[in-house]
């Protein structure tokens, strides 16, 4: 049996931090020992976790650069004597493989979960150094293996792994209920985006597709799910459009319940300008929710234009505005794509495909280095 350490900063909801719960969680009992481990702090999926009987532990870094942390998880790793240690996201891949060095921990995997082109030339030496101690470095689209291979990672440590998605238990609340606690009426259209409001997601084009939506649909309604640095800018171009006064684009913070809005939205909107495999549009296509977004690398691998939702160009308001008014004006052509994007999860995008992918790279790293027989 392999004792295995999943490291990630955060037990917050977004992307990567549940696609690692959902591999800590499901990873074979009778062949792995799972723990996860935070290097900040904790967050909402540790209750899961704990429900799923995998012990959370916590490092605590305080400061960007914290030595006495980076010390704390190298003498975690050395006692606890790991045979796999799987870091995920910038700050935990960087602690996490010093200190899987330091403590001589057999096998080191790295995820990376975006095309992440705010990485400076900086943070990519860094990423480059540190592929020497790194078994293998996975990205969850060929757009982020293609990506950190030309910048300059080393491509026989590359391999592609796809985030997946399991059965999704339907929301507890009926989508009427939904949209009845938001005011929202039967009849209305709601378009849907939910992520982080930040600068990647091209949240300004889709305000200003709004603007151009709202003359020709003015009873369709655009929910806003998610907090971010960009708020107060992107609330302030809406006002500006009238968009907020006329409550058809409401912001709603950050969520806990994105599935039952999903369940209560007729379309999902990702206007993205890169992504790594967006874990939303995997779970609207799991509820059968057609997906208009840009022609972002790793969004394209998951979207199928006119089979699973429609593609625009990035950086282009007057096409994502028509796309959306397409959708808007025709429900049948919605339940199609919707279906389509449904049937087009699996087996490829499919949790159990995620997770034995998972267990043969382990298992084939481990034996490789004489930890499994």
């Amino acid at each position: 049996m392999l004792k295995i350490l999943q490291l990630i900063p955060t037990l917050d909801r977004s992307g990567a931090e549940k696609q690692m719960a959902l591999l800590a969680a499901e990873l074979p009992r009778d062949r792995f020992q799972v723990e996860v481990a935070t290097l900040t702090r904790l967050g909402p999926l540790e209750e899961e976790l704990r429900a799923a009987a995998v012990p959370v532990l916590q490092i605590s870094k305080s400061w960007k650069l914290d030595p006495w942390a980076l010390r704390r998880l190298a003498r975690l790793l050395k006692s606890r004597k790991y045979d796999v240690v799987h870091t995920w996201i910038f700050a935990a891949n960087t602690y996490g493989r010093i200190a899987a060095h330091l403590a001589g921990v057999p096998v080191v995997v790295t995820s990376e979960m975006a095309v992440d082109l705010w990485k400076t030339s900086a943070h990519l030496r860094i990423d480059r150094w540190l592929a020497r101690w790194t078994d293998r470095i996975i990205g969850n689209s060929q757009a982020v293996v293609d990506f950190y291979r030309d910048a300059g990672l080393p491509t026989e440590k590359l391999v592609r792994i796809y985030s997946g998605i399991g059965d999704e238990r339907p929301p507890e609340i009926a989508p009427s209920q939904t949209r009845q606690s938001l005011g929202i009426t039967p009849e209305a259209p709601v378009i849907l985006f939910a992520g982080r409001l930040a600068p990647q997601k091209g949240l300004k084009d889709l305000i200003d597709a709004l603007d151009l939506l709202q003359h020709v649909q003015p009873g369709t309604v655009t929910l806003i799910a998610g907090d971010g640095p960009l708020r107060a800018a992107l609330e302030g171009r809406a006002r500006s459009f009238e968009l907020l006064q006329t409550g058809r684009v409401r912001f709603l913070g950050h969520r806990e319940d994105v599935p039952a809005l999903l369940a209560a939205a007729d379309m999902l909107v990702l206007p993205s300008l890169y992504e790594g495999l967006p874990n939303v549009v995997l779970e609207a296509m799991s509820q059968a929710k057609p997906v208009v977004a840009t022609n972002a690398p790793g969004t394209n691998e998951l979207v199928v234009d006119n089979e699973t939702g429609l593609l625009v160009p990035m950086g282009q308001p007057k096409a994502l505005a028509k796309a959306l008014r397409d959708l808007v004006r025709d429900p049948e052509r919605r339940q199609t794509l919707g279906a389509g994007g449904r049937a087009h999860l699996r087996p490829q995008f499919g949790l159990d495909t995620m997770i034995q992918e998972h267990v043969r790279l382990y298992e084939d790293l481990a034996r490789a280095k004489g930890r499994l027989v």
